[in-house]
Order: C-alpha cells, then sequence, then structure tokens
C-alpha cells in the first residue's frame, strides 16, 4: 500500500523525469517509448478556441491556465494515458486532454522578437521577391520545411520564412 508521501515522491520522480525529457534532443527522443509511439518531443497544435491547462494529468488536477487561440502551436513533451504534457512558444507549461490536440503543423513567427516584421518571400531563396511582411506572433500553417526554408500560409498571404525565425519546427526538421 502507498502512503501519500510514496505518492508525491513517485509524482515528484515522474515530474522530474518529464522535465528532463523536455529538454532532449528531438532526434534522440524519438527512440523512446511512448503511449502513442510518436516522438517526444514533437509539435503540434490546438484544436479548439478553449483548451484547459491542467497542473497534472487528470481532470482532478486544478487549471492552471486557459488557451484561448485554437490552432496555436505547442510543443509535446510528455505523455500519461490519455495525457500530454505540452510547453508554449512563451514556455509556460501544463497538462491537456489529448483530445484537444491536433497533429496538424502550424507556427508562429519569431514570437520572442515583438514589435518587429519578418520578410515573407515567394520562394525559399533572400534574394527572392518580398511578398510581405508578417509581423512577430502571427500564426500560420506548416506548408513544409526543407530544414532551412518554410512555406507559411494564412489569412491573406503564402510564402517563405526562413524556418529558423519561426517556433513550432525544429532547427533543420523537415515538414512534407
Amino acid at each position: 500500500m502507498k502512503t501519500a508521501g510514496m505518492k508525491r515522491r513517485t509524482r515528484a520522480a515522474v515530474s522530474l523525469f518529464a522535465l528532463t525529457c523536455a529538454f532532449c534532443v528531438p532526434a534522440l527522443a524519438q527512440t523512446a517509448d511512448t503511449q502513442t509511439g510518436l516522438p517526444v518531443p514533437r509539435f503540434a497544435s490546438l484544436k479548439t478556441e478553449k483548451v484547459n491547462v491542467r497542473g497534472g494529468p487528470s481532470r482532478t488536477h486544478e487549471v492552471t491556465f486557459i488557451f484561448t487561440r485554437a490552432g496555436l502551436p505547442v510543443e509535446i513533451t510528455a505523455e500519461a494515458d490519455n495525457w500530454r504534457r505540452i510547453r508554449d512558444a512563451e514556455g509556460s507549461e501544463g497538462w491537456v486532454f489529448h483530445s484537444l490536440l491536433s497533429g496538424r503543423r502550424t507556427v508562429l513567427v519569431a514570437p520572442a522578437q515583438p514589435e518587429r516584421s519578418f520578410p515573407l518571400y515567394a520562394s525559399a531563396n533572400a534574394d527572392a521577391r518580398v511578398v510581405a511582411k508578417l509581423q512577430s506572433s502571427v500564426l500560420a500553417s506548416a506548408k513544409n520545411c526543407d530544414g532551412r526554408w518554410c512555406r507559411v500560409s494564412g489569412q491573406g498571404f503564402d510564402g517563405y520564412v526562413e524556418q529558423q525565425k519561426l517556433w513550432g519546427v525544429y532547427p533543420n526538421e523537415t515538414i512534407d
């Protein structure tokens, strides 16, 4: 029989393990066993406008904050049954029920560089024609990425952005 102290230590060890794994290199993490068989960490997006983020992997844990933007990219850093530990572009973390997440890849344009704009090119080349300027934190769908450039689209725009300026894809990651 587990005592309350043993349960707390077990939860602390699991939390420490999850936190440690959150910083694993994605290529190495792909070899880890997960509930889904998918690599951890990995990116996903929010399915709905309202997503409760909890302090632990169950409905009995308190809601620590609420996302209110469908399509927002999040990084899945751990899995526990039907729950996923996620992190947003600002570094906030918590647990959400798996059905609130989508495999659809979305990105934010340079969220860490507020009040700046970034060129959207007609092709994957810095010498290409600039078709628009995207503000920091603009949400876009990631159509494809070759490790250096991503084709992104959103409301009223479609073009290429340097991959390093996006949050929601890993450096050198390819997306077809």
